[in-house]
Parts: C-alpha cells; sequence; structure tokens
C-alpha cells in the first residue's frame, strides 16, 4: 500500500456507510399503537407523525444520517427492554424531539430499529444530561 492509500481506502469506506439504506422496523407493538395513534390525530400530534414519517424516509436513505452515542451511554433500561445493544443512535426531530434507534444487520439488508421519540426533557433524564 503506497502513501496515501490508506486515506484513500477510509473515504471510500466512509462514503459507502453514509449512504447505507436500511429498513425501517418498529421494536415492538407498543410502539406501532402509538405512531398509528399520531396518524389519527387532529392535534398537534399530527405534525410529530409528519416528523417521524420524514426520520423515517431519512434513515432508510441513509442508516447513518443520526447521531451515534458512545456504548457506555446506552441505557441499561434499553437492554432489559430489548435485549443487548451493539450500538444506539438519536436522531434530531423539530421542536426538540428525539428519535432513538440501533442498527442492526439481517442477512440482506441493515435495519433501523426504531426504540422511542420522545421530547427533549424526557431525552435529557433519560441520557441524564439534566
Amino acid at each position: 500500500m503506497g502513501p496515501g492509500r490508506g486515506k484513500e481506502i477510509h473515504s471510500q469506506t466512509s462514503s459507502f456507510l453514509e449512504k447505507m439504506k436500511s429498513k425501517i422496523v418498529l421494536a415492538n407493538e407498543k410502539l406501532r399503537a402509538a405512531l398509528e395513534k399520531l396518524k389519527q390525530s387532529k392535534t398537534e400530534d399530527k405534525k410529530l407523525y409528519r416528523w417521524l414519517v420524514r426520520a423515517f424516509e431519512d434513515l432508510e436513505e441513509n442508516a447513518f444520517s443520526g447521531i451515534q452515542f458512545p456504548k457506555k451511554l446506552i441505557p441499561k433500561e434499553y437492554e432489559k427492554k430489548f435485549g443487548r445493544l451493539n450500538n444506539l443512535w438519536k436522531y434530531n426531530l423539530p421542536n426538540a424531539w428525539r428519535l432513538i434507534y440501533t442498527l442492526k444487520k439481517d442477512e440482506v439488508c441493515v435495519l433501523s430499529v426504531i426504540l422511542e421519540w420522545m421530547d427533549h426533557k424526557g431525552y435529557e433524564r433519560k441520557f441524564r444530561y439534566s
């Protein structure tokens, strides 16, 4: 490998990862029901539904479009609820809402598994920022 070749390979790998498509999966039926309730809403919740749909579209196009948490910040509560998580990501939504997801590999594709969404206050509490 000649000088600078490592940077070229890293650059190619990075651009490949930046465009990794994924399939969106909700972690459980409770989330599916909550999403359906938002969809049917006639209130401000309808906006949240539209933001989530937009986020899902972005994640389908690029699974790495969120911000990855360091492993040490993954709440133990998630591992109790969803099993061992190797990674955890957040996607910032409007009005300080957060979408929390993890990436899993299926035989054929990457899955963006939606774990939950929360407002900023709930996010700060869960990740101990306040």
